[in-house]
């Protein structure tokens, strides 16, 4: 297998290690970049949460979704960074990161309909179809999770044996 590595190094025009590296720069920044934005949500959450009139409920429901946003963005961050130590992308946390944002959803529909009044008959009913949509997309990613997790734990199969020929 070593030639082959070696073969595709002498076919390619840039070299795997010049890639990688490439690679691992580009992932390094992105990572920065999004604990910047998290920082920036993170500032924007504290100054909507002390100015938002009323706090009860619209500043907590507002502050609650902002929140559960920033943890959104750190568990992205979390997944490249992940990366660097396993070498490639794990897909629980991607499974995690759709869950945090489809509870996100839920509930800011939730609180929208619970706050507003006066929603017509059709506004109320896409509300109530999103959050259907959204609970069923829950469970599916948590159903996702667990056999993720099951099959992590699971031992490898063996290898089937070869027949021999019998002549």
């Amino acid at each position: 297998m070593a030639s082959d590595s070696a073969r595709s190094d002498e076919a390619s025009m840039i070299p795997s290690r010049i890639l990688d590296l490439a690679e691992d720069i580009f992932h390094v920044v992105l990572t920065v970049l999004l604990f910047l934005v998290a920082l920036g949500a993170l500032v924007f959450t504290v100054v909507r949460l002390a100015t938002t009139t009323p706090f009860f409920p619209a500043g907590m429901l507002q502050a609650v979704n902002d929140i559960l946003f920033v943890v959104i963005i750190l568990e992205i961050a979390r997944t490249v960074i992940a990366r660097f130590s396993s070498g490639f992308y794990q897909l629980s946390r991607f499974l995690i990161i759709g869950v945090i944002a489809s509870v996100r959803h839920i509930l800011s529909v939730g609180s929208s309909l619970t706050l507003s009044t006066g929603k017509t008959p059709e506004a109320f009913d896409r509300a109530i179809i999103e959050l259907i949509v959204n609970g069923g997309i829950v469970v599916a990613l948590v159903v996702a999770i667990l056999i993720t997790r099951q099959a992590d734990r699971a031992p490898l199969l063996s290898t089937p044996k070869k027949l021999s020929k019998s002549s």
